[in-house]
Parts: C-alpha cells; structure tokens; sequence
C-alpha cells in the first residue's frame, strides 16, 4: 500500500509503503466512532484489501460526554495479504476528545501515529480526563 501525505499549505511530505495497517478511531459514545470505522472498512474493502475489524463500546451506555467510561472506539486492521486478527497495537489512533486520548494511548506502540481533533481539547474537556495542558 502506498500513500502520499500533503500538509495544510499544500507542501508533499515524505511517502511511506506498508503492507499493512491497524488504525482505531475513538471519541465520545454517540460521536460516531462505529459508523466511520464501518465507512472506512468498506473504502478499504472496495480497494481489495484483506481485513478485520473489532468495534469497542463505551463501558456506560449514559456515561457524561469527555470521560473514560464514555469512550467508543472502532479498530480495523487491513493488508495487502491475508490477515487473521483485528491487531493488538494500532499503528494509527484518531482521537477525537482527551477522553479518546487517554483512555487508547497506553496501547499504542512507539513511533504510533495520533491524529487528534484540536477543537476538544479545551482546557475544561482535558480537566475531566486528569490532564493539566
């Protein structure tokens, strides 16, 4: 699998070739965590690609908006080759909040790649989860 990255002022970064990937998209229950790991395991399905998924609910149906036990994630493991489990380690972690943050960064391998939405982490959201900046 190839891919070209390109930044926000338009400039080519570097391309990096793998043969497979394990992504997890994680947010808030109800931020559509399920739904988008759903659309992007049919992307990645229509390209040929093997794959396997494993959707994580939220501990608490109810659980406040920004805490841990609110957390849903959707992981989706896919290769250029035949492919078993739906991954132990994502290779990419999309956060969408500090709870999605904290509650998914420990399982994260070095060198891991996290895309986060910057809009949530305002200084109340990052006080709910512990974090201080």
């Amino acid at each position: 699998m190839r891919s070209t990255a390109v930044s926000a002022n338009n400039s080519v970064k570097a391309v990096k070739s793998v043969d497979r990937v394990i992504i997890r998209f994680a947010g808030d229950s109800g931020d559509g965590m399920q739904l988008t790991g759903d659309r992007f395991t049919s992307e990645t399905a229509s390209f040929g690609n093997d794959l396997s998924t494993l959707p994580n609910f939220p501990a608490e149906i109810r659980a406040p908006a920004g805490t841990l036990p609110g957390v849903s994630s959707f992981q989706l493991h896919f290769a250029d080759h035949d492919i078993l489990t739906p991954g132990d380690a994502p290779d990419v972690l999309v956060a969408m909040n500090p709870a999605a943050l904290k509650a998914n960064v420990g399982d994260l391998p070095r060198g891991a790649e996290i895309i986060v939405n910057t809009d949530e982490f305002t200084r109340r959201a990052m006080q709910k989860v512990g974090y201080e900046s």
